[in-house]
């Protein structure tokens, strides 16, 4: 802490803020020179609690986006995986004694960003068999009775004669749940598409397409989707995943990334327009996290989620460098940073204006004309940008970043840009990184952090001494390391920390968010899921208690405790719009404490308040096995405007508590 404490006062210092180091507060109470009286109360972010999204765990594809076929376009290759080929996942069958040959081509794609397609020569078909190829999806596709699903795909007759085509869904030992038929109508690529309803329900079910009469076609891009995703978008996402994340009622999503955004090298930088426009139009790439991503969940798709739940976006553009960690340099300490070259950067710049055009403008703009042929008329509403992910703080980092800050500065001043410290709570690089911040003035820089639960108790003050009136904090990514409820309780008093400091930290989301049973590549995780069931961690109750109940003004001195307690945490804020005042109550302990509110000074409550309670054994946790056991618990519970609260053990205890007023 001293070496933290010694950074902060030189960042005072430079801003020329006098610095007033309050030792000894309790872990509730807000001293700062900053607090209003509770008739007043201080002013907080509004936008503090949100969500971040990145495809790690793999949580888009085979996860939150709801596609059913895996390597449906025939992209897999060895740089994603050294065992993985454009056929990877996929099957060639010759059943009742057909025969024939399949290839993997690339000579006339239906698009140039997808190369690889599949060429069928069928050149006997045996009674009741055919010449075709069988998916097995993402570990089995999951199917339910009575439900459609939304085939489609690209073929290309290659002989004069029409070529007859099966689809369907079987289960693992060849019997059929769904099917439907058509024949190929002309040369050269066609879409086509085809409708599937389940005759029963199957939790590994798999994908024919086969040709049932002689002759030559190629396939490509074939796509499944069940009818029912969130909100029934076309190319949609899983709809239980999407709604729980919709539950939480977040105030943002950030997205992609994440060492994502920056990805393995210059290469493999996710590139936004490279994700946008028709499927087979865009261009997949491998993952920094060792698998494939299609990009079918790409930007339009993470701006359209945001508006479906009333989000903000919140994109993470690389800041002209690659990831520290490309090559897999983490396991040296970082070297790979690779920097876009500075006669390439005025492209690149515009490419980042350009994204704030396809968002916000009018169809009578280039790139805004291509949202609404996306099918979104209405502008998105940008707000924020953040440029760069936790990256080294070099020379060459801080000339691109100050190149792309200063053209969206000029071009787009309502756009709030979100600047980088670095990837840790302290260091060289979060030194450096908040003093180039000072230098350039920024508005918001992203934080992150992921500590043991000690470093969250022993830090929750670490907001109250950051310089108010200057720039703001986005915690972007942090967790302790751990799914036990000790952990999430934890959590919980660090929130409380973030909520005191609202006016000085502007948002805050948990990482990493989706987790994929047996597919995961980091072991600390908001939400767990296979392909049938969904898994909330305690840590995702308590995020939820929070972003479920946030308030735009902070109340002081509301509710008091043993000064020396350094179990107990609690805030009062205030929702204006709705008149509501909140309580939240921690108790890290391992005994029941007790805590007085004195609500005197706000008029016309409602005595019977709305009381939620996450509670457990310290050591406990959700698991596959057993995924519901700890959960938040609702009921009423009546107050005035004197009342004591006895809070239990290892737990965070929500009161909403109504006025007359609403």
């Amino acid at each position: 802490m001293k070496k933290v404490n010694q950074l902060f006062v030189s960042r005072f210092l430079h801003n020329q803020i006098k610095v007033i180091v309050l030792l000894g507060l309790s872990i509730f109470v807000s001293a700062t020179a900053t607090s209003q009286n509770v008739k007043g109360g201080k002013k907080i972010s509004p936008d503090l609690f949100g969500l971040f999204f990145e495809d790690i765990n793999y949580s888009a594809d085979g996860g939150l986006y709801a596609e059913l076929v895996q390597n449906r376009s025939f992209e897999y290759s060895p740089t994603d995986r050294p065992e993985w080929n454009p056929f990877s996942f996929w099957e060639y069958i010759t059943p009742g004694f057909s025969y024939g040959s399949i290839s993997v081509e690339t000579k006339t794609p239906v698009h140039p960003n997808n190369p690889h397609y599949v060429v069928l020569n069928i050149e006997h078909v045996g009674d009741g068999g055919g010449v075709g190829i069988k998916n097995y999806g993402f570990d089995g596709m999951v199917i339910r009775a009575g439900d459609k699903y939304n085939l489609s795909l690209f073929v290309s007759q290659l002989t004069p004669e029409p070529v007859s085509i099966s689809v369907s869904l079987q289960n693992r030992k060849g019997k059929l749940l769904a099917e439907n038929l058509f024949s190929t109508s002309a040369t050269g690529w066609k879409k086509y598409t085809a409708s599937l309803i389940a005759k029963e329900s199957n939790d590994s079910a798999t994908l024919v397409i086969m040709a049932t009469t002689k002759g030559k076609l190629a396939l490509d891009v074939v796509s499944l989707f069940p009818e029912k995703t969130f909100r029934h978008r076309q190319n949609g996402m899983r709809a239980d995943l999407a709604q729980l994340l919709a539950d939480m009622k977040p105030k943002f999503i950030r997205f992609p990334g994440g060492c994502l955004a920056h990805g393995d090298g210059l290469g493999n930088m996710y590139r936004w327009k490279n994700t946008i426009g028709p499927i087979e139009e865009r261009v997949e790439q491998k993952n920094i996290w060792n698998y494939h991503q299609t990009v079918g969940l790409g930007y339009f798709e993470y701006f359209q989620f945001c508006e479906d739940i009333g989000a903000k976006p919140v994109p993470i553009l690389p800041a002209g460098v690659s990831c520290q960690n490309s090559g897999g340099t983490w396991r040296i300490g970082g070297t790979g940073q690779k920097a876009i070259p500075m006669k390439e950067m005025p492209d690149y710049i515009q490419e980042v204006l350009d994204l704030i055009e396809w968002a916000n403008a009018p169809a009578t703009s280039t790139w805004g004309a291509k949202r609404v042929a996306a099918g979104h008329s209405a502008p998105f509403n940008l707000q924020y940008i953040g440029i760069g992910n936790e990256d080294k703080i070099t020379p060459e980092f801080e000339e691109r970043f100050k190149m792309i800050y200063t053209a969206v500065k000029a071009k787009h001043p309502e756009i709030t840009v979100i600047g980088t410290v670095g990837p840790g709570q302290d260091g060289d690089d979060f030194t450096k990184g908040w003093k180039f911040a000072n230098q350039l003035n920024l508005p918001v820089v992203d934080e992150h952090y992921y500590c043991a639960p000690e470093w969250f108790m022993g830090n929750l003050h670490r907001y109250d001494t950051y310089a108010r009136n200057a720039t703001q904090v986005y915690l972007g990514e942090y967790a302790s390391w751990g799914n036990k409820m000790s952990n999430a309780i934890t959590e919980a008093a660090y929130l409380i920390s973030l909520e005191r400091n609202g006016d000085v930290v502007k948002m805050a989301s948990y990482a990493p968010l989706l987790a994929k049973k047996g597919f995961t590549q980091w072991t600390t995780d908001m939400i767990y899921f296979d392909n049938v069931k969904i898994f909330p961690s305690v840590n995702y109750y308590v995020q939820k208690m929070f972003s479920t109940n946030q308030g735009d003004l902070y109340f002081d001195k509301i509710i008091s405790k043993e000064a020396k307690d350094s179990t107990l945490a609690a805030s009062c804020l205030n929702d204006s719009k709705t008149g509501d005042i909140i309580l939240k109550l921690v108790n890290v302990g391992k005994e029941p404490k007790t805590m007085k509110i004195n609500l005197s000074d706000f008029k016309n409550i409602i005595s019977g308040a709305e009381k939620t309670v996450l509670t457990g054994n310290a050591d406990a946790e959700n698991t596959f096995e057993n995924s519901t056991s700890l959960v938040p618990q609702v009921s009423t519970y009546k107050v005035s405007s004197k009342f004591e609260y006895s809070v239990p053990a290892m737990s965070l205890t929500v009161l909403r508590i109504k006025t007359k007023s609403n």
